[in-house]
């Protein structure tokens, strides 16, 4: 079968801006969204057009629940983006992979060993010392805003749902992120705050307590870089202590 055949298959009708699903889990669902549209579309013996503007496309409640409870009986499960969603329903999440510690870092130019990377949001004026500071539930932000964030926090964040540090989001020195993308809400939020925030961070053996230095003098990362470029861009952590 040859490769517009294969394509042709597996899409109903092709894509005007076509790319890559990040994921299979969001290719097997896209392909089914795509394909019950297909099938409405069909029924309804309206044009394309015709069929937008009444809405007979839209998909049901129902339907969307079917999608999803076929996708999990096939095995497939969902990332976290959000910690809550893993303790509301952990059958349909993947559970976290916890924070690495390979005992093989790599060192800066003074020898410091470089405990993770991520995108930056913004360029700060220099970059950040201080203590990183794990703040994965609700019971540490309001032990946080009843007590006070400690100077120099540097939040370490494992979810791009971290939006719930935003009452206290103003006091954090920096915040580094394990999920999300620099367009996601909490960078968004951390841009408005004037707080440095790295998003999409991957970590090695940066431990609660630990002093750190951030690079967020580094240019802003570019949301729409292909994967090698924004590679070479990262902003380092790098353990002073």
């Amino acid at each position: 079968m040859s490769e517009t055949t294969t394509e042709t298959a597996a899409r109903p009708y092709p894509d005007q801006w076509p790319r890559e699903s990040a994921t299979p889990v969001v290719e097997r669902y896209h392909s089914a969204v795509r394909a019950l549209a297909a099938q409405k579309l069909a029924e309804s013996g309206k044009s394309w057009e015709e069929a937008v503007e009444a809405g007979v496309l839209l998909p049901t409640p129902e339907e969307l629940e079917k999608i999803e409870a076929d996708l999990l009986a096939e095995g497939y499960k969902f990332d976290v983006s959000a910690t809550i969603s893993l303790k509301e329903e952990p059958d349909k999440y993947k559970p976290l992979a916890g924070i690495a510690d390979s005992g093989e870092q790599d060192s800066d130019e003074q020898g410091r060993p470089i405990v993770g990377t991520g995108d930056n949001v913004f360029k700060a004026p220099a970059d950040v010392t201080g203590i990183a500071r794990y703040i994965s539930d609700v019971d540490k932000v309001m032990e946080m805003l009843t007590g006070g964030v400690p100077e120099n926090t540097v939040a370490i964040i494992d979810d791009s749902g971290g939006t719930l540090t935003a009452p206290i989001l103003g006091d954090f020195t920096a915040v580094v992120c394990m999920g999300g993308t620099v367009r996601s809400h909490l960078g968004i939020l951390t841009r408005e705050y004037d707080v440095p925030c790295l998003m999409n961070a991957e970590l090695d053996g940066l431990a609660d307590g630990d002093e750190v230095t951030v690079e967020y003098s580094k240019p802003a990362a570019d949301a729409y870089a292909d994967a090698e470029a924004a590679a070479e861009h990262r902003a380092r952590i790098i353990k002073v202590s």
